[in-house]
C-alpha cells in the first residue's frame, strides 16, 4: 500500500508552494539569505520551459473552455536524504524554478521546515498580501455604482 501524505501536510505544502510560485527568484534569494542554508541538491528534471493550456469557465461553474497557452517553467531536485521537491512556476524563470523545488523539498523536512517557514514562507506571504490588498483598494478607488447614475435622471 502506498503511504499518504497526511491532509494537514498537503494543505501545508500546497500554501508554501502557491507563495514560491507567486515570489520572484529575487524575491525568494532575498529571504534565502536570512534563512538557514538549503541543503545541496541535485536536479532530477530541468529546469526547463514549456506551454500549457490555460483553461476557463463561464461564471466559474459552466463548461470548460480553452482560454489559451501560458509559459510554464517546472524543475524536480533531490536532497541527499531522498526528499524530492517540484515546482511549477508561471514564465520563463529558472531560477525561480529551482529555488521553489529546492525549498519544497527542504520544506518536507521537518528539522528545516519551522526555520524556512519563519524566515522565507511567511515574509513572502506577507507580501504578497499587501501588494493584493494594495491592489483591491486602488481598483475599489474607480469602482462605479450603476444603480446610483439610474436613479440620478
Amino acid at each position: 500500500m502506498a503511504e499518504t501524505t497526511p491532509p494537514s501536510d498537503f494543505t501545508a505544502r500546497r500554501r508554501w508552494m502557491a507563495v514560491l510560485a507567486r515570489a520572484s527568484a529575487a524575491e525568494i534569494t532575498s529571504r534565502l539569505e536570512r534563512a538557514p542554508p538549503l541543503p545541496a541538491h541535485a536536479r532530477l528534471r530541468g529546469p526547463e520551459t514549456g506551454l500549457v493550456m490555460a483553461r476557463g469557465r463561464q461564471g466559474g461553474d459552466g463548461a470548460p473552455f480553452n482560454l489559451g497557452e501560458m509559459t510554464v517553467t517546472r524543475c524536480t531536485v533531490r536532497l541527499p536524504a531522498g526528499i524530492v521537491g517540484h515546482a511549477y512556476v508561471a514564465g520563463r524563470d529558472t531560477r525561480q524554478a529551482e529555488l521553489a523545488a529546492a525549498l519544497d523539498a527542504a520544506l518536507q523536512d521537518p528539522a528545516l521546515q519551522p526555520a524556512l517557514l519563519t524566515a522565507v514562507i511567511e515574509p513572502l506571504a506577507a507580501a504578497q498580501a499587501e501588494r493584493a490588498a494594495r491592489d483591491a483598494r486602488r481598483a475599489a478607488a474607480t469602482r462605479v455604482e450603476f444603480l446610483t447614475m439610474a436613479t440620478m435622471r
